[in-house]
């Protein structure tokens, strides 16, 4: 089901003519946690979230993909940070945008710094407050604001989250984060960028070729059924718009197909 998302085929355009997309998305991973090995802990030490939080993360089951997509994405950050010549060092304020069940905030217990997260799915929350005692997490609408003052952050991530919006919130949330984040500091993305480019169907194509943003799905916005595909025009001149853009290394997240990064720095006037 979802490489028939992603490749845009016909099937799923028929059954959201239908109204039943969403709802069978909806069964098809449920009926994968069923049976799944719920898991006790990480080799971290600390407990792993149920099957159903994981298999919304990273759209498996699996404890070894779960742990491992936090460890690729710990690296993937800080790989970026000190390209950019921000390397963690400490004493951070750090934003995980989009949280879900803590992948990635699991790995950055033991960092001298502030760690937050926030995310659209309550659930999600609730587990990461009951077993992540060292992040302090937040659920956030669909649409801005967040509950955070001005220039509150050093870092913030959002790792696919993007992909799964429509453009307009897109671009409200690229302004409510650079409100949050403080001159100087950075923002990082995943979007689905140049390897998804193929998959696209002719007329997504030639809005992707005119420098836009193909839309999915939109009337399910923030769910994983909803899909955003970036050309590197609309990066640049759209997403980036007020910030730096320091850099856009396409193919650059793990996964089948990978996911572009997209490091951004608020400017310091």
């Amino acid at each position: 089901m979802k490489s028939a998302l992603l490749k845009g085929s016909a099937l799923p355009r028929a059954l959201d003519r239908l109204g039943l997309l969403l709802p069978l998305l909806s069964g098809w991973e449920f009926t994968r946690t069923l049976g799944a090995e719920r898991g006790s802990g990480g080799a971290d030490g600390l407990l792993l979230p149920p099957p159903v939080l994981r298999m919304r993360v990273v759209g498996t089951v699996e404890v070894a993909s779960f742990l491992e997509k936090g460890r690729h994405a710990e690296g993937l950050i800080r790989a970026a940070l000190a390209r950019a010549g921000a390397p963690l060092g400490g004493g951070e304020a750090i934003l995980d945008f989009g949280c879900g069940c803590g992948c990635v905030l699991r790995h950055w217990r033991g960092l001298d710094a502030r760690i937050y997260g926030t995310d659209i799915n309550s659930r999600a929350i609730k587990w990461c407050r009951a077993n992540l005692p060292f992040v302090e997490v937040g659920v956030n609408a669909l649409e801005p604001p967040l509950g955070y003052g001005d220039a509150t952050f050093d870092l913030v991530y959002a790792l696919s989250v993007f992909t799964h919006l429509p453009v307009e919130t897109q671009l409200a949330w690229r302004d409510e984060l650079r409100r949050v984040v403080r001159p100087g500091g950075h923002l990082l993305l995943t979007l689905h960028g140049e390897a998804f480019a193929d998959g696209l169907t002719p007329e997504e194509r030639s809005v992707w070729d005119a420098g836009g943003c193909v839309e999915r799905w939109v009337k399910a916005a923030g769910s994983n059924l909803c899909g955003a595909f970036h050309s590197p025009a609309f990066v640049r001149d759209r997403i980036a718009a007020g910030w730096q853009l320091v850099e856009h290394v396409p193919r650059a997240e793990g996964g089948t197909p990978p996911l572009d990064l997209v490091v951004l720095r608020k400017p310091r006037t």
